[in-house]
């Protein structure tokens, strides 16, 4: 029944409804809930049994075989009796370890260049292909590889894996004394590969302008998470990148294209996209080739995604805002079985924090939080992504529903020395949250980041899968 006022005397009446009207909207509400419980058994049905076929997979058992970690705390360090006195100790945490560059367990979370792997290491006729997550990573002329906050672009014409990424081979400092941990820019590296193992340095393939003070690219601004994605309407690569100055206030996106992907790339402009600010930030292209803009937006506090236009050269006017007010960044999105999946991180600058998993049936939106993916380590390492932070993830060549998660381990003290890890990503098995905008359903596949020391792609019928 609907309930109308009286404007005058504020009296309440009724408008009543036919005893028909009554047991139609009944029967109507009940053949509804039948559709909906019938809607959700079948997806649940099919979401398990697509879930223990990828369980089940010999190969997604090896990768979900976890490591723990047991890291203690060194002992304290001495201090005088007039310090003591002055300010008292506060317990360290092991977080603050991580940041801290005279840590005596420093090695732990920064291994030296003794434990580097990459092609010119160990046995040259060595084909295992390990990952060493946090290590040096070498590329295929010895050199520790420059690509942070980076993604890669698969070229299905030549078949090859481009990696760009931030290329931070110089001094960090800081602009001023609360300014936040920088390094001038250089530009945006660029390594190929035909095993996602193997890179070779195809050098850097946007440059920094080094005198003009107006530019976008002046060595003196930020250049961070360039992300390339191919058109092939215009046949031209597409690099989207978030732009800004030192103190963090420009807060746009820059454009540039190439006819190549290992450039060099024309750099065109920046933008605040949508007419908003915007930091961390991906794109991410579809099936349909329809590619969207994903930024942490409204000082952090919302992320917008967007599609972009046909050329990939600007967003659309249309926008969404998901995730307000739960201040995520550092997004990175991917597709399986039609449903979309992104991973993010909290806002707490340098310092890593727990990532966080959502899915949604469309691009834009209600996305749900399916919670933290991280698995293995131990609770502290699951607390702070492995001390990492997410960046870009990409399909595990020959296992559907299996991924590689791709992070930065930032070193604030010299970001020049930031690490990689790239670990094995599953989807499958029931999220560990109660969804928030579908009535607990349908049931979303739960996303598990494993955690392993050192890993590697597995073979399919005694072939590598890359």
């Amino acid at each position: 029944m609907r309930m109308m006022k009286n404007k005058h005397n504020k009296k309440a009446t009724f408008l009543r409804c036919s005893p028909f009207t009554l047991v139609s909207t009944f029967v109507g509400c009940v053949f509804m809930i039948h559709l909906i419980m019938l809607y959700s058994k079948n997806y649940n049905v099919d979401l398990e049994v697509s879930s223990q076929l990828l369980i089940h997979h010999p190969i997604v058992r090896e990768l979900e075989r976890v490591e723990e970690e047991s890291i203690h705390m060194p002992p304290p360090r001495k201090r005088s009796p007039r310090a003591i006195k002055r300010k008292p100790k506060i317990p360290t945490t092991l977080v603050e370890e991580f940041l801290d560059e005279n840590s005596q367990i420093r090695h732990l979370f920064f291994p030296d260049i003794k434990s580097a792997f990459g092609p010119t290491k160990g046995d040259a006729n060595d084909t295992s292909h390990y990952y060493f997550p946090g290590k040096i990573w070498m590329d295929r002329e010895g050199n520790p590889i420059q690509a942070h906050g980076g993604g890669i672009l698969f070229d299905e014409r030549s078949n090859i894996y481009y990696w760009y990424g931030e290329y931070k081979d110089g001094p960090t400092y800081h602009s001023h004394k609360k300014g936040p941990a920088r390094v001038d820019i250089i530009g945006v590296g660029c390594y190929s590969s035909k095993d996602l193992w193997t890179w070779k340095n195809e050098g850097v393939v946007l440059a920094a302008e080094e005198t003009d003070e107006t530019h976008d690219l002046h060595k003196s601004n930020v250049l961070e998470r360039p992300k390339v994605i191919y058109n092939s309407e215009t046949g031209k690569y597409v690099m989207w990148m978030h732009i800004d100055d030192a103190n963090y206030t420009k807060a746009s996106v820059g454009i540039a294209i190439s006819d190549n992907p290992t450039g060099p790339f024309d750099y065109l402009y920046s933008k605040a996209p949508h007419g908003f600010d915007s930091r961390d930030m991906t794109i991410f292209k579809d099936d349909d080739n329809i590619a969207y803009l994903v930024y942490s937006s409204e000082d952090n506090s919302v992320l917008h995604i967007g599609p972009l236009t046909e050329n990939y050269l600007d967003v659309k006017p249309v926008m969404k805002r998901i995730m307000v007010g739960q201040h995520r960044e550092a997004p990175a999105i991917f597709k399986h079985q039609n449903t979309y999946y992104m991973i993010t991180s909290g806002c707490t600058g340098w310092a890593p924090n727990e990532a966080l998993a959502h899915a949604a049936e469309s691009i834009m939106g209600p996305w749900e939080t399916l919670g933290n993916p991280c698995a293995g380590g131990n609770d502290i390492f699951r607390s702070t992504t492995f001390f990492s932070q997410s960046t870009f993830v990409i399909p595990l060549p020959g296992v559907p529903g299996a991924f590689i998660f791709m992070a930065d381990r930032w070193n604030p003290a010299d970001l020049k020395d930031s690490r990689y890890l790239w670990l094995p990503l599953i989807v499958g098995g029931p999220a560990d949250r109660p969804l928030e905008f579908n009535f607990g359903f349908p049931m979303w596949s739960r996303v598990s980041v494993y955690w392993h020391r050192q890993w590697r792609l597995p073979s399919v019928e005694g072939k590598k899968i890359a």
